[in-house]
């Protein structure tokens, strides 16, 4: 089968992935399942790992290299192992991006980004660049065949992370309080149309990027920005002292900063993006008693919930389409900004 194999990892983003001819998996264990993949989302993650930032975590022997990144999929179901009964070949399904083992405690409870015996195909595995995933049973959910296959696929990531870290916050947004969103890109629009959704609170969406405050408006932002130096004081002014909530799918150039400087006194803010750092003064936090939490992509039930969302249409994501020859242009694209919302990369 025809992958996109990373071989080198490379701050300067140089390296291209390698397109080549790999064998296709093959069923191993009970639980496995074999996907043919339809549609493939490209992750910031994805350029994370081709600079190296991910090595030291996921791959500090060096021994993972040369492999195939992707971890965004959708397809249909070709193979099943002795032990599958929730899905049989034909089936169309997303992909939970990890694959976990069912018995730890971290997966009694739910949690499956907790589980201690995870595996992370497109991470630390073979991923969805390819014609064919393998995967298990407990990754999969079945979609219903009115739902467009390569439009979903970064909900597997993407907005399963936006969909969790806007359900925390929803929580804390009830009507007459309000909320910021800072980035309006591939996460942000996600998580703007699930608060919408779910709060009645005033919504403020944060980006530097023209064509994104346009989205964020037709999306349902209450107010847009434009960021900068002053946006602290913009959005005090906006909210009469302060958000009682900001998501941050930035997380570096500054904004890291700017996002607890914007807050009210009890207020909390979740950080999704990154690559800064956060430096408080203890003495601000104790004061205004404020919360910094992350937030890590999102559970099976919540990416269960997220398509039953899709289904309705409550939530979706613009994409971009390339096929998967063309997966280097994908790549540059992005990193230049040429499109917005999330590129696909659909393999036949």
């Amino acid at each position: 089968m025809r992958a996109a194999r990373l071989y080198r990892y490379d701050p300067e983003m140089n390296e291209q992935l390698r397109l080549e001819d790999v064998p296709e998996p093959t069923i191993t264990q009970p639980d496995d399942v074999i996907v043919r993949v339809v549609a493939a989302g490209l992750c910031r993650t994805d350029l994370h790992i081709i600079e190296g930032v991910w090595k030291d975590i996921l791959d500090p022997q060096r021994t993972l290299l040369p492999y195939t990144l992707g971890h965004e999929n959708t397809g249909i179901v070709e193979a099943v192992g002795s032990g599958v009964t929730a899905v049989k070949p034909g089936d169309r399904v997303i992909c939970h991006p990890l694959r976990t083992c069912g018995v730890c405690l971290a997966c009694r409870h739910g949690e499956d980004m907790y589980c201690l015996n995870g595996r992370f195909p497109g991470l630390d595995s073979d991923g969805g660049f390819a014609e064919y995933l393998l995967t298990s049973e407990r990754a999969l959910v079945k979609l219903s065949a009115d739902v467009d296959l390569v439009e979903v696929a970064p909900l597997a990531d993407a907005g399963l992370t936006a969909y969790r870290a806007a359900k925390k916050a929803a929580r804390l947004l009830p009507p007459g309080t309000s909320g910021v969103i800072i980035g309006i890109g591939g996460l942000g629009h996600i998580a703007l149309q699930v608060l919408r959704a779910f709060s009645g609170a005033r919504l403020i969406a944060v980006d530097v990027s023209e064509a994104a405050r346009q989205r964020a408006r037709e999306l349902g932002a209450d107010d847009v920005l434009a960021g900068g130096p002053d946006l602290v004081e913009q959005v005090k002014e906006l909210t009469g002292g302060g958000a009682h909530v900001v998501l941050d799918f930035v997380g570096e150039k500054g904004v890291e900063q700017q996002a607890w400087q914007m807050l009210r006194k009890g207020g909390t803010q979740i950080i999704i993006g990154y690559g800064g750092r956060i430096e408080i003064p203890t003495v601000h936090m104790i004061f205004n008693e404020i919360t910094v939490a992350g937030s890590l992509v999102g559970n099976y039930a919540e990416l269960y919930e997220l398509m039953d969302m899709a289904a309705r249409g409550l939530v979706r994501v613009h994409v971009q389409r390339y096929p998967l020859h063309e997966i280097n242009r994908a790549i540059d694209d992005f990193k230049h900004g040429r499109y917005f919302g999330r590129a696909v990369i659909v393999p036949s």
